[in-house]
């Protein structure tokens, strides 16, 4: 069973009355919904928001964190420093990492990918459609070969990002652009894996589809047991 903490700047919800209206309770709550329904995988679920001490991240909750799912858009630079480094940190020991949509310009996230992590994007409603262009990999288990998004902001190339080990997803948009949107990493002994869908204004997180992104993201960042690894001086 993997422990999973969701955070998310929980700031549009409570500002914008067309957010609150898709997400009510917080976007952290309608993933964390989508994670605990999940009944092909038991996953013990906890939330985290920005304005909690610590944006509740401390020590303590990231040391019990198998997972850490990222959603932020507005507030990237109220995020402190010194949480960064402790993500970081854990990330590198093992813990997995997610990353939502607006999180490609999470401080977490454009410090483990060492880029400015930008990219076009354009908000129009318009349909996406998501090609599972790696049908192997364990994030894309149970899908077809493509799903569709019937509303969504757009992102487009180019994305300033390394080189993913793994790319699972690419996107179409209406206007004829692409997108590589779903980017598998590894940093350290850490998983990490961009997601792109997830706007504030779309009810994305409720997609069926979607989910089981999400959910097979996290049975896949989940640490595993493997040979211990040291660094320094031998004797």
């Amino acid at each position: 069973m993997a422990t999973v903490t969701i955070w998310n700047e929980f700031r549009h919800e409570r500002e914008d009355e067309d957010v609150a209206a898709v997400y009510p309770d917080g976007i952290h709550k309608t993933i964390a919904d989508g994670l605990s329904n999940d009944k092909e995988i038991d996953h013990h679920v906890r939330t985290a928001t920005l304005e909690e001490p610590d944006h509740g991240l401390t020590e303590d909750v990231l040391e019990e964190t198998d997972v850490l799912l990222w959603w932020g858009h507005e507030a990237h630079d109220e995020v402190d420093d010194a949480v960064v480094d402790r993500v970081q940190e854990r990330v590198l020991e093992g813990m997995g990492l997610i990353v939502l949509h607006s999180g490609h310009y999470s401080k977490p996230f454009k410090r483990l990918m060492g880029t400015t992590c930008s990219l076009q994007y354009r908000e129009d409603g318009a349909t996406e459609r998501l090609w599972v262009v790696d049908p192997g990999h364990p994030i894309a288990d149970g899908l077809d070969e493509s799903f569709e998004l019937p509303q969504t902001e757009m992102y487009g190339e180019p994305f300033d990002v390394p080189e993913p080990d793994r790319l699972v997803f690419v996107s179409w948009f209406e206007g004829g652009e692409v997108f590589r949107s779903g980017c598998c990493y590894r940093r350290g002994s850490g998983r990490l894996f961009y997601f792109r869908p997830g706007h504030e204004t779309y009810p994305i997180y409720e997609d069926d589809n979607v989910r089981r992104v999400l959910s097979n993201a996290v049975d896949w960042a989940s640490p595993t047991d493997g040979s211990p690894r040291t660094f320094g001086e031998q004797e």
